[in-house]
């Protein structure tokens, strides 16, 4: 049977709508038109008068088997593959509870979060939308290779890249640089040598897949860039001459700007399970990546909402907070949803999800307020009255604000 959202304002992915009705039957989207013209419905309705409706907010880098402790690797490790599967569902609901309708899994371990991803596309669990890279490729002793493949020289990447696309998956990530949470490599240093990224980025599109690529450092950033990968995931040390060389070649930047927040707020906080080294990286970098985006940002450059989520303190279901990290360091809210929705959705090729268009997938995201004027109202999810997933009820937190009008109204 279908649904009548109406009363508020909708956000489709690019713009505002006032005065619009949206029209949901079998999960996707019906209709969009002005209010009048739903006049004569008489069928089941949610009234969103005084809210935004969005589309589904969709993350683009997570890790759904980390599960944000101080060191989430070793806890990883200690769990058996059933208990990784289980705990990996729980948090996924959690995503899906906080907003995130879809994800870019990153980086898993043992191709467990398969199960995850196959179960919830196909409809037998409600879940976000996922798209999975599989085993993340890494140099010896590179960054990542607690669980990822690990593959040196020119052919051995070749291979490695087959590897995880007979193993099913969606895009292959290659890491360009070191890392924060790797013990004793520096983030700043090239892992993959150009060939070597090369040939793994074109083995990729060979096979009809994009690619990712984990790049903090200079080099490693335009090793990736000029290999032709089609985003660049977390990018601290941007230059000038990266920029210009992504915004030729269309490369999508994922800022991941929670993952340092949040290590930092636990280090802040006097945790002592965040082991040191990922503390004294964190810090020597957090300035200069803010800087970055906000250069990439100005530039006018490709750009898509990611997390990190499964790091320290980086938690499954507060991934829409990086839209308040974003708008923190100077993009606008407008900008925060169009990456979130609607340019995320593209770098997926989720052809049918990221926007409020007549026969999208009906994944919808009801706010109180207005998150153009105040983002918060999309980035914390106490302010969300609905999650909707293609046209389920994954979560409605309506009473909680018809409890506020009534206690106002006293």
């Amino acid at each position: 049977m279908p649904t009548l959202y109406i009363g508020g304002r909708l956000f489709d992915g690019e713009r505002s709508l006032d005065n619009h009705g949206l029209l949901e039957e079998g999960g996707r989207i019906k209709r969009i038109a002005p209010a009048g013209e739903f006049a004569g419905y008489s069928g089941p309705r949610v009234d969103t008068s005084g809210g935004t409706v969005l589309p589904g907010l969709i993350d683009c880098h997570i890790h759904s088997l980390l599960g944000a402790e101080g060191n989430p690797g070793l806890v990883q490790d200690r769990l058996t593959p059933a208990q990784l599967a289980v705990r990996g569902m729980e948090f996924m609901r959690a995503t899906l509870e906080g907003g995130i309708t879809a994800v870019r899994e990153c980086g898993g371990k043992d191709y467990i979060e398969f199960a995850l991803r196959d179960a919830y596309n196909a409809g037998r669990f409600l879940g976000p939308t996922m798209r999975c890279a599989g085993k993340l490729i890494c140099m010896t002793g590179g960054h990542g290779n607690r669980t990822g493949r690990v593959a040196d020289g020119v052919d051995d990447v070749i291979r490695a890249v087959r590897e995880q696309v007979h193993a099913g998956s969606d895009l292959v990530k290659i890491m360009a640089t070191g890392g924060v949470m790797t013990p004793g490599v520096n983030p700043e240093d090239a892992h993959y040598t150009a060939e070597e990224m090369r040939a793994g980025i074109a083995e990729a599109q060979r096979f009809h897949k994009t690619t990712a690529s984990h790049a903090q450092g200079t080099e490693g950033i335009l090793n990736a860039v000029r290999g032709g990968v089609t985003s660049i995931e977390h990018g601290i040390f941007m230059t000038d001459e990266a920029i210009g060389e992504m915004r030729t070649r269309g490369t999508w930047l994922v800022p991941t700007l929670a993952a340092l927040v949040h290590i930092l707020r636990g280090a802040d906080a006097g945790d002592a399970s965040i082991p040191p080294y990922v503390i004294e990286k964190s810090r020597r970098m957090a300035e200069r990546h803010v800087a970055s985006i906000k250069m990439y940002y100005e530039a006018g450059c490709k750009i898509a909402m990611g997390t990190d989520a499964g790091t320290p303190y980086n938690r499954h279901g507060d991934n829409a907070l990086e839209l308040e990290f974003m708008c923190d360091i100077g993009i606008s809210p407008r900008d925060s949803l169009f990456f979130s929705t609607a340019s995320a959705a593209d770098l997926m090729r989720l052809s049918d999800h990221g926007r409020l268009k007549d026969g999208h997938i009906a994944d919808l995201v009801i706010t109180s307020g207005d998150p153009l004027s105040d983002i918060r109202m999309a980035a914390r999810k106490e302010n969300h009255r609905m999650v909707v997933k293609r046209g389920q009820i994954a979560r409605d937190n309506r009473a909680a604000f018809d409890s506020a009008l009534r206690v106002a109204a006293q």
